[in-house]
């Protein structure tokens, strides 16, 4: 699949996946299952674009270590364009993740280099991107939530719009929504052309009609039961399959990659609705965050 180029800017980093094997002992020994995956919302939703065939560059700030080198090296191989900058002093973004017995997520992050993304980081010009076809800038909330990054994320938004992009965003977090409040995260995604929140986003931000007032178009995940498109005058949703849930992490992030990649391709809202479905269900059945 092709279609128009990709800038996905956001989080980069590795995930340290913990699965007890059976009842925890705090302050004891519990045996586990641990794996070492690639992650960070930005780098997940980016893997899955370019394993839909979708050109794709992705901007984030890693450490000058090993953790930050894997990053690169992972994502390189799978056909991402990486325009990283690189941190002497934070390391590269780590996250411990805890699963539950239903493949649900508890995370510790620490974004590490992440933190410091800065506006120098934000060249969208110089990417050396087509003007035929307009690229599209698609931000995880993550960035803006952080005061550390959220200038840099706020000036990508702001360099995509005059530059005649379209863009998105995904909020990631309804903790964080409400703790800078619903008016403030509004105001720094007014007139973003697709929103993309999950249910309890869409919930915290007042419902879908009041999220409209500030962005062209929404799009919704409702884990089981599916996704919805809206916009003026269109309202589309998708049935999810049954999968059995191994891990919820980046599920989020593989839908976003999946829809966008067909819209941008051309399909139209239901058939890319259908795609970012089927994106966020495999990786849900699968451990990590990423395609492969």
């Amino acid at each position: 699949m092709s279609g128009r180029p990709v800038v996905v800017v956001g989080d980069v980093g590795l995930d340290v996946i913990t699965r007890p094997r059976g009842e925890i002992h705090w302050h004891s020994d519990t045996p586990s299952a641990v794996a070492l995956v690639p992650g960070g919302a930005g780098g997940n939703s980016a893997s899955w674009l370019a394993a839909a065939g979708a050109d794709v560059t992705l901007l984030a700030r890693i450490g000058h270590d090993a953790a930050g080198l894997a990053c690169r090296s992972e994502l390189e191989a799978e056909g991402v364009h990486c325009a990283f900058s690189v941190d002497e002093t934070l390391p590269t973004c780590m996250v411990v993740i805890l699963l539950d017995a239903h493949g649900d997520r508890t995370m510790f992050p620490d974004r590490g280099a992440n933190k410091a993304f800065s506006v120098a980081d934000v060249d969208l010009a110089s990417l050396g991107l087509p003007d035929d076809p307009l690229p599209h800038l698609h931000l995880s909330g993550y960035v803006l939530f952080d005061t550390g990054s959220r200038a840099a994320g706020l000036e990508a938004l702001r360099q995509a719009r005059a530059l005649g992009w379209t863009t998105s965003v995904d909020p990631q977090s309804p903790a964080l929504i409400a703790r800078e409040g619903v008016g403030t995260f509004l105001s720094w995604v007014d007139g973003v052309d697709l929103l993309l929140p999950n249910e309890n986003e869409v919930a915290t931000l007042g419902g879908l009609e009041a999220i409209l007032r500030h962005t062209q178009q929404v799009v919704a995940t409702f884990g089981a039961a599916g996704a919805r498109w809206v916009a003026d005058g269109l309202d589309v949703s998708a049935e999810a399959p049954h999968v059995a849930n191994v891990d919820a992490t980046g599920c989020g992030d593989a839908f976003n990659a999946g829809l966008l990649a067909a819209w941008l391709a051309g399909e139209a809202p239901a058939d890319a609705l259908a795609a970012g479905v089927a994106a966020g269900s495999a990786a849900a059945a699968r451990v990590g965050a990423r395609p492969r």
